[in-house]
């Protein structure tokens, strides 16, 4: 057995995937840029940042001398009672970036992980306090993680079915997409009060819910109704941050900051697994006692690894650099223009665009959900035309690393008409 893809499936058991009818996995040897490269010696341009983790492309150069030089010296260490210069530097670093209000650095393993993080802060911040709160309201088709609590304040689907009864209760609150803001406020306005721990949200854009987007003005207004109530906010930018929404966090867009802040996906430019939750001084001051019981007790194997903080610390040179910077301009604008084009064309609707991120709705002859059969076809259809996009559902979105170029993105644009007019 020496085909990969056939050893592959005698010995994983790959994540979101039906493995009696699943076909075999793509076997990709090496990546460049915007490409992968398959073992059959096909390329694939990567529009969806595997998984939106990638920020600068694959197998970045500086990303891999800066870990390698890293691996030499340290490559990991407790963090329990001990610290390292790439964790101090990467912390510092992240403060000066982030709303001003975080001034704490909490390191954990990935995108989930900094959820859970951030609710078990929330929870034990009014239990510290001696003013337990046990209530979260949260988006529905919010998607923040597949561990518990991630699960928990997530939209109850296809995906948590098994595990509801083991979730702890969540208020929800409508999206509030265009035309829906007051209907969403009024609603919010009831459910807001002092029995709140927190408010968990995506900022502007619902990732895995559908790309679902809208506007910084409404989240300010259900911000500063929590704030009134003392409600603890959440901010879940585990996909929108580092520059997705065409500024380094969605939260700039807003006026009200979040108390909490969660980061990972491109963190570390796709390079190694690394969260984040960050804090407000007044949360990390309930932690402070010389009561042990007021400990955040929580922490991880791998916590503040020293090669994944040299990873980030990489991609943060790179991410605020000037050519980095006027790259996510260039696409934002290549978006644009495409989206004009797309707009003309009847199989296709609710096109919507958030800095480097667009998304848009083939129009389906079916109830719209994750499982539409639209969702087979267009994947398949780009994967032959060597283009990478992962469809939820009916929706497709392109969010391609920031060094993909323009005539990249304009072969990815043709295939997506050819795709619309096939359809």
């Amino acid at each position: 057995m020496n085909n990969l893809a056939e050893r592959d499936q005698a010995v994983i058991w790959h994540p979101f995937t039906q493995m009696q009818t699943a076909p075999l996995p793509i076997s990709i040897v090496r990546g460049e840029g915007s490409v992968l490269y398959g073992a059959d010696g096909r390329e694939y341009l990567d529009m969806i940042s595997s998984w939106w983790v990638n920020l600068h492309g694959h197998a970045q150069p500086y990303i891999a001398q800066r870990v390698s030089e890293q691996l030499k010296t340290l490559e990991h260490v407790i963090f329990a009672g001990f610290t390292h210069p790439t964790a101090v530097e990467l912390a510092e670093r992240l403060v000066t970036i982030l709303p001003q209000n975080q001034a704490k650095i909490f390191y954990s393993d990935n995108g989930s992980t900094a959820v859970e993080v951030a609710l078990k802060m929330a929870f034990q911040y009014w239990h510290n306090l001696s003013k337990p709160r046990r209530k979260v309201i949260a988006f529905e088709n919010a998607y923040h993680g597949d561990t518990f609590g991630a699960m928990a304040v997530g939209g109850r689907s296809a995906f948590t079915a098994p595990f509801v009864p083991f979730l702890f209760d969540v208020e929800y609150l409508p999206v509030p997409i265009a035309g829906q803001e007051e209907i969403v406020l009024e609603r919010a306005a009831t459910l807001f009060t002092d029995e709140v721990a927190a408010f968990i949200a995506e900022p502007l854009v619902q990732g895995a819910g559908g790309m679902v987007m809208y506007e910084p003005e409404v989240l300010d207004k259900l911000f500063q109704l929590a704030k009134k109530q003392g409600s603890l906010v959440i901010a879940d930018e585990v996909m929108t941050g580092f520059g997705r929404t065409g500024r380094l966090f969605a939260s700039h867009y807003l006026q009200e900051k979040p108390d909490l802040m969660c980061l990972s996906k491109g963190l570390t430019g796709g390079t190694m697994a690394l969260g984040v939750t960050t804090c407000t001084q007044a949360i990390y001051d309930a932690f402070l006692s010389d009561n042990k019981f007021k400990t955040l007790f929580h922490g991880h194997s791998f916590t503040a690894n020293p090669l994944a903080c040299t990873a980030a610390l990489a991609s943060m040179d790179l991410l605020l650099s000037d050519e980095t910077q006027a790259n996510i301009q260039r696409i934002t604008q290549q978006h644009t223009a495409f989206a004009d084009q797309l707009a003309t064309y009847s199989t296709i609707e609710t096109i919507r665009q958030r800095g480097t991120l667009l998304a848009f709705d083939l129009k389906a002859g079916e109830q719209t959900s994750y499982f539409n059969n639209i969702r087979d076809t267009a994947y398949n259809f780009l994967l032959e035309r060597n283009v990478l996009m992962r469809p939820l559902g009916n929706v497709l979105y392109l969010m391609p690393p920031y060094c993909t170029t323009n005539e990249q993105l304009a072969y990815v644009y043709q295939q997506i008409i050819y795709l619309a007019q096939t359809i």
